[in-house]
C-alpha cells in the first residue's frame, strides 16, 4: 500500500478495495456484454467485420493500459490520467488530459441511460425516456454516495448476471449456427471479408467500437481506496482489459456471423434482433433486461464514481471549484462531486436523447485525446525524465500507443472532432481565466 502522505496529500477515501474488487470494477466499467449496445453502428459502419473492428480496438487499448500500469507504479494517486499528466509532463498537460477525459467520463452515463431507455422503449412504450433517466440517476447517485464497500459488493453480483447472459447468448448463438442459420457456422469473413475490407473503413468503426473498451482506465480513479500493493492497480488494470477483450471478441465473431443475410429494424436494436434469432424472444427479452441493468445500472454506477474522483482530485489542486473536493465525514465519498454528475447526466441525456451516435462519437473523443497526453507523459516521465532503459515499457508501448489511437482519432467522424475541439477550447479559456484573473496556479514537486 502507498501513502499518499507522500505527495503532499491527506487520506480521505476509505482504503476498501481488494486487487479483485479493482478487477470487477473494471470489468463492470467495460461491461462484458457491451458490444450488444452498439452493434449495428459498429456493423453499419465496418461493412460487417465487427470483431475485427474490436481486435484492433483492443490492440490500441492494450498499449495504452501498459501506460497506464507504468504511471499508476509510480504515482498510485486518485485523478488517472489527470494526475499521470500533471506529474508526468507539465501541470498544464495535466490540467487539459484531466479536462479531456471529463469529457469522456462525464457523458458516459448520460450515454448509458440512453442505451438502456432505448432498450426498454419496446417493453414500455408508454413511459417516457426522462422518467428512466431521472429514476436510473437517482439509484446511481444514493449507491455511489453510501460508498465503495457497497459498491463493490453490488458489482460483484452484477458481473455474475452479465458473465451468465453471455454465456446463455453464446451457447445459443452456437447453437442456432450450427442448425444452419445465418452463415451456419462460425466463418472467417467477420475477421476478413476481402470484398469490402478498407483499413479506413475498419478504423472508423474502431472509433466507435472503442467505447466498449473505456473503463479499464477507470481501475486508476480507485488508486487511494486500494488496500493492495502498489502493482495493484496495475495488475488489475490489464487482467480486466485481456478479459474482456476475449468475450469482445467471442460475442461479436457469434453475432456477426448469425446476422448473415438480415435486415434489422435500426441499427440501435440490431443484437436484440440477433439474439432472437439465436434463441427466441425469450432470449432478446433477457438480453434486453440485462442489458438494462448492464449499462443504466452497473456501468454508469462505476462510471460516476470515476468521474467523481478525477473532479475531486482536480478540485483538491485548485484546477476545478473546492467544494468538488469535499468528502462525505461518514460515507467517505466525494458526495459533492457525485452528486453534480447526477445532475449532469440528466441535462445531458435530455439533450442527447435523439442523437445516440453523435454522442458516442464524442464521449471517444475525449477519451483518446487523454490518451495521447498519457503516452507522452510516459516518455517524459521514464525514459527522458529517469532515464528508463525499459524500452520496451516505456519507449516502444507508448509510442505505438500514440500511433494506433492517434490513427482511429483521425479517422473519426468529422462532428465529433468539432464538438472535441470546441470542448477544448473552452478548456483554454477557462484555464486562462483560472491562471491570470482568479491566480490560482498549483506548482507540484515532482
Amino acid at each position: 500500500m502507498s501513502s499518499v502522505e507522500s505527495f503532499g496529500y491527506h487520506q480521505q477515501l476509505d482504503r476498501a478495495l481488494s486487487t479483485r474488487d479493482l478487477v470487477v470494477y473494471g470489468m463492470i466499467f467495460m461491461v462484458p456484454i457491451a458490444p450488444f449496445s452498439p452493434f449495428g453502428f459498429v456493423w453499419d459502419t465496418a461493412k460487417g467485420m465487427v470483431p475485427l473492428a474490436y481486435l484492433i480496438g483492443l490492440v490500441g487499448m492494450f498499449f495504452t493500459a501498459m501506460s497506464y500500469a507504468s504511471m499508476s507504479r509510480a504515482f498510485p494517486l486518485a485523478g488517472s490520467v489527470y494526475t499521470y499528466a500533471q506529474r508526468g509532463l507539465h501541470d498544464i498537460a495535466g490540467f487539459f488530459s484531466g479536462w479531456l477525459i471529463l469529457l469522456d467520463y462525464i457523458l458516459v452515463p448520460a450515454l448509458l441511460y440512453l442505451f438502456s431507455a432505448v432498450a426498454l422503449r419496446p417493453l414500455f412504450p408508454a413511459v417516457p425516456q426522462w422518467l428512466w433517466l431521472t429514476a436510473f440517476i437517482v439509484f446511481n447517485a444514493v449507491v455511489n454516495l453510501i460508498g465503495v464497500r457497497f459498491t463493490a459488493r453490488l458489482n460483484r453480483w452484477m458481473l455474475g448476471i452479465e458473465l451468465a447472459t453471455l454465456a446463455l447468448f453464446v451457447v445459443c448463438g452456437l447453437l442456432a449456427l450450427h442448425a444452419g442459420k445465418g452463415a451456419g457456422g462460425l466463418t472467417w469473413r467477420p475477421i476478413y471479408d476481402p470484398a469490402v475490407f478498407s483499413l479506413s473503413t475498419v478504423v472508423g468503426a474502431t472509433s466507435i467500437a472503442v467505447l466498449s473498451f473505456l473503463g479499464f482506465d477507470g481501475i486508476s480513479t480507485l488508486a487511494e481506496e486500494s488496500r493492495g500493493d502498489r502493482n495493484a492497480v496495475a495488475r488489475a488494470t490489464l487482467l480486466s482489459l485481456l478479459l474482456i477483450g476475449a468475450l469482445f471478441m467471442l460475442q461479436t465473431w457469434i453475432a456477426t456471423d448469425l446476422a448473415r443475410g438480415m435486415t434489422f429494424t435500426s441499427a440501435e436494436t440490431a443484437f436484440y434482433e440477433i439474439a432472437e434469432r439465436a434463441g427466441g424472444r425469450l432470449l432478446r427479452l433477457i438480453v434486453i433486461l440485462v442489458v438494462v441493468l448492464a449499462s443504466a445500472i452497473a456501468n454508469a454506477m462505476a462510471a460516476q464514481a470515476a468521474v467523481a474522483r478525477i473532479l475531486y482530485a482536480m478540485a483538491r489542486d485548485g484546477k476545478l471549484p473546492a467544494v468538488l473536493a469535499k468528502i462525505h465525514p461518514r460515507f467517505q465519498t466525494p458526495h459533492v462531486s457525485t452528486l453534480v454528475v447526477a445532475v449532469i447526466s440528466l441535462l445531458v441525456g435530455l439533450f442527447f436523447a435523439e442523437r445516440v451516435d453523435d454522442l458516442t462519437s464524442i464521449v471517444n473523443f475525449g477519451a483518446l485525446s487523454g490518451f495521447l497526453i498519457l503516452h507522452l507523459a510516459v516518455i517524459n516521465h521514464f525514459f527522458l525524465r529517469s532515464r528508463s532503459r525499459d524500452w520496451l515499457r516505456h519507449v516502444v508501448c507508448p509510442v505505438v500507443g500514440f500511433a494506433i489511437i492517434g490513427y482511429v482519432l483521425v479517422e473519426m467522424d468529422t462532428a465529433a472532432k468539432i464538438l472535441g475541439g470546441c470542448w477544448i477550447g473552452i478548456g483554454i479559456v477557462y484555464y486562462l481565466v483560472l491562471t491570470f484573473l482568479i491566480k490560482k496556479p498549483v506548482v507540484l514537486e515532482v
